[in-house]
């Protein structure tokens, strides 16, 4: 995501490279690059200029320390800078409440049905309510369908009410519902509507006078950049929503919505959102993704991914057969699963700081991880806790299982013995850190 702006701003840096400090001239160059990578990112003109107005004055009166070069300060000073456009800090939902009552409002085709699953799944996985899905939306053919659909895979209840094309009656019998069933967030999804529509808006004004939410999200598509932040600025004058979600984030190359929307609205970023899985939902931290539109990484996420997924009893055990070179291949094909879990690999390694861009080229292919599983998944349970068992017939057997080449299974139980090796050598390691190099193992010979 924002690959263009991130691109825009590195050569703008340059122009300081060299340079033994900041200086009224070389800065006016860097300064009009950024201003321009801005709005070629679809940024609003006023907004980008009062930005690097604010980071001109900010490099001019700073030293440069002997340090820190020129580039350095600077690329700090565009961090802080766009840390703060986004909001400074993360901002929490309110999900305090018996019940809690959230209402989803949204443009028509902004994933906000999808969201409001998603939302739905972080409450119950993240926070350990008991949330219920409300399906409001008596416009749209099969909507509540695909709620329902939605709801049943990451088991949470949907209430609805076949026949019944009055939402502001549904919303409310629906919170009197969660009431006497012991639900304690109400997730209340709305019919995607037009700002231009009255009537869609007047409706959407009496949902919430009639069930009073804790918090209203606004959900926006971020690709259609200033698009969107009209709209929810339309949007917000009417409902005076509590925060905006952005989806369909990891098809943003450019970055405007994320940008400015805060500054134009007034109201503060609590979600983005990747992908249709239910589990690519992550709070805004507005400094994290300054760091990543300036190609610093995201440690700090990647680290608390890898922490929702560390099992601290298992790794113990696979701690202490690693210590006696007993890894095998349920062992692996346990970690290989984890570190799926945690996301696209892709996405993963991009939040390691200088990364991202030399990968922006290169096409990790998820079916790499499907074939490994598929040649563990056709040995007998024998072979998987006993890897030495595995002779030239077995091989032979074991591709002709997976339907791949027996070149194929030789290169990979090579690399599984390389990576027992180097792990027996490494045995201090965090099983959380094995997980990682097992998957680097295979990743790195490919």
């Amino acid at each position: 995501m924002f690959e263009n702006l991130q691109e825009r701003l590195e050569r703008s840096f340059k122009n300081l490279k060299g340079q033994g400090a900041i200086t009224e001239l070389n800065i006016a160059t860097t300064v009009k690059e950024i201003r321009r990578a801005l709005v070629d990112a679809d940024v609003n003109y006023k907004i980008a200029k009062d930005l690097t107005d604010r980071i001109k004055d900010k490099a001019l009166g700073q030293e440069v320390l002997t340090s820190v070069t020129p580039g350095q300060l600077m690329i700090k000073i565009v961090s802080d800078e766009l840390t703060e456009l986004m909001g400074g800090q993360a901002e929490e939902v309110n999900i305090k409440g018996t019940p809690a009552v959230v209402l989803i409002a949204g443009l028509q085709g902004s994933g906000k049905t999808t969201f409001s699953a998603k939302f739905a799944y972080w409450v119950k996985s993240k926070n350990g309510r008991q949330p219920l899905l409300v399906a409001c939306d008596v416009y749209r053919p099969a909507a509540i369908d695909q709620l329902k659909v939605l709801g049943e895979q990451i088991g949470v209840t949907v209430y609805s009410e076949p026949g019944n094309n009055q939402p502001v009656q549904i919303a409310s019998n629906a919170v009197a519902y969660a009431k006497s069933n012991g639900y304690n967030v109400v997730i209340v999804d709305t019919a995607g509507r037009l700002a231009v529509d009255e009537a869609m808006m007047v409706e959407i004004a009496a949902v919430k006078a009639a069930i009073k939410p804790q918090e209203t999200l606004f959900v926006v598509d971020s690709m259609t950049g200033q698009d969107a932040v009209n709209t929810a600025k339309a949007f917000n004058d009417r409902l005076n929503f509590d925060g905006v979600v952005l989806t369909k984030l990891d098809g943003d190359t450019r970055g405007g919505a994320a940008l400015t929307i805060r500054s134009v609205v007034e109201k503060p970023i609590k979600f983005v959102s990747r992908g249709e899985k239910t589990d690519t939902l992550d709070v805004f931290h507005p400094d994290r993704m300054a760091r990543r539109i300036l190609g610093m990484g995201d440690i700090v996420s990647l680290v608390e991914k890898a922490q929702e997924q560390y099992d601290e009893v298992e790794a113990q055990k696979l701690q202490r057969k690693m210590r006696k070179n007993q890894f095998d291949f349920d062992d692996f094909l346990s970690q290989l699963a984890q570190v799926r879990k945690m996301g696209n690999v892709k996405d993963l390694l991009s939040m390691i700081p200088g990364v991202g861009k030399q990968l922006k080229d290169l096409d990790i292919d998820e079916s790499h991880f499907k074939r490994i599983e598929s040649m563990i998944q056709s040995m007998t349970p024998e072979e998987r806790a006993n890897p030495d068992l595995i002779n030239s017939s077995r091989r032979q057997r074991i591709a002709k299982g997976s339907g791949h080449d027996i070149q194929a299974v030789n290169q990979f139980i090579k690399q599984f013995e390389e990576m027992r090796k180097m792990m027996k050598s490494m045995n201090k390691m965090s099983a959380a850190g094995k997980g990682m190099s097992a998957l680097n193992a295979i990743k790195g010979r490919r």
